[in-house]
């Protein structure tokens, strides 16, 4: 609505309520108003609880794949082949 609408509005308003109602129509126009802001407000609310659990999540799966294997997972394999060339050596000795 443009400023020329809500002023027509406003003049037919008083013609049909005279100034005795401009109190009222101030206090209604403010509870509506009040009403939008909170309504908003609680839109804007669970849009951005929404995305911070997804945000969460995401992080949460990023933090696991890039998190780096322990020393032990690590070493396990090099002493699995360290242990399989000495007994390969073992093999070789005792075939000669």
């Amino acid at each position: 609505m443009g400023t020329t609408e809500i002023i027509f509005i406003f003049v037919i308003y008083l013609l049909l309520f005279g100034s005795k109602g401009i109190p009222s129509l101030a206090k209604t126009m403010g509870e509506g108003v009040r009403h939008f802001r909170s309504a908003t407000d609680e839109i804007q609310r669970e849009i951005l609880k929404g995305t911070d659990n997804i945000s969460r999540d995401f992080k949460k799966a990023t933090d696991l794949r890039s998190k780096p294997q322990s020393a032990d997972s690590k070493n396990k394999p090099e002493k699995k082949e360290a242990q399989e060339s000495k007994d390969d050596k073992k093999e070789t000795r005792s075939d000669s």
